[in-house]
């Protein structure tokens, strides 16, 4: 019986292509959307598409403190306190537009920072309902503030006036250069440590690493991200309320993650960009939506359990083998 010839020869030539076509068709990609958030005259589609982006960043900070094996859903705190910080500066500071946003992220990393300090400690579902507490918490003390405009939050976040026709671009722009820093920080040697704490803290430790010290390294860099996302958020909408950060926002990133898949930080970005364009599709359903919605996110991960990005990869191998 015949035996199958491999030619070893050309392994290496496949995952070189691999390794040259990933981020040519990712580079590819970031300039269509790009390009569209350029040219699209629509405001609704412009308004759909920043949407995109934030709930991007969203996903990919979230995912990102995932690698050191933490389900951290005070992301939907940090957001919000990015959103406050720079609308509060906005309003009634008149600061400039960047430094706005800078102090919005700047805060919600020192908030982080200090959060950090004091939960890190523990692990696992611990951490993740410490996480939650805080979010809910920060949600109730917008809604006691007068300064900050209690229930009502706060109105008229608008950016300069000469950036309208652009703000769809900056904020592709901006958002995707957070999404690439926070990708070549995770191929990184410390994306590296990341890793080796979510597979074994103890091992780690033994190498003479203080793991809690790394664990809020990530948690400070992903809140850095998120705080930005959040002080965008705030100058798009205009308008902003402690509704907005409830922990409801990052329940959803993390349904973006599982959706799109969490084993590349493009998974996360597919399933931001699927499951916002699916709210939109059913916006207007009335008391249905929300179960329409909820259905399709059961549904997509009993059939994709390694998400959009893994079934993809699978498609890929299957094309390559033909």
């Amino acid at each position: 019986m015949p035996s199958a010839r491999v030619d070893t020869a050309e392994l290496p030539r496949t995952a070189m292509h691999r390794a040259r076509t990933g981020p040519l068709l990712t580079a590819l990609g970031a300039a269509g959307v790009l390009a569209f958030a350029l040219l699209t005259p629509d405001e609704y589609n412009q308004h759909v598409l920043m949407w995109v982006a934030l709930n991007a960043v969203l996903a990919v900070g979230l995912r990102f403190v995932l690698l050191v094996g933490e389900t951290n859903i005070a992301t939907g705190a940090f957001y919000g306190i990015g959103a406050y910080i720079a609308a509060l500066c906005t309003v009634n500071f008149a600061v400039p537009f960047p430094l706005a946003l800078l102090a919005g992220a700047v805060v919600a990393t020192a908030v982080s920072a200090g959060f950090g300090l004091v939960t890190l400690r523990t692990k696992g579902p611990y951490f993740m309902l410490i996480s939650f507490a805080f979010t809910e918490v920060t949600r109730l003390i917008y809604t006691r503030i007068n300064y900050i405009g209690g229930n009502s939050g706060i109105m008229g976040v608008f950016p300069p006036q000469s950036l309208d026709p652009w703000m769809p671009a900056l904020t592709v722009l901006l958002c995707g250069g957070l999404i690439l820093a926070l990708y070549l920080c995770e191929r990184s040697d410390l994306g590296r440590v990341f890793r080796a704490i979510e597979n074994n803290d103890a091992i780690v430790e033994t190498v003479g690493i203080n793991v809690v010290s790394i664990k809020l390294l990530c948690l400070v860099l992903a809140s850095f991200a998120v705080g930005l996302a959040g002080a965008l958020h705030a100058h798009i909408y205009n308008v902003i309320s402690p509704g907005d950060f409830s922990y409801l926002v990052p329940v959803f990133a993390l349904a973006y993650v599982k959706i799109g898949g969490d084993s590349h930080v493009l998974g996360a970005v597919l399933g931001a960009a699927l499951l916002t364009l699916v709210a939109q599709a059913l916006e207007g359903a009335g008391a249905l939506e929300q179960i329409l919605f909820g259905g399709a996110i059961v549904a997509a991960m009993l059939l994709l359990p390694d998400g959009l990005w893994g079934a993809g990869r699978r498609v890929l191998r299957l094309l390559l083998r033909r």
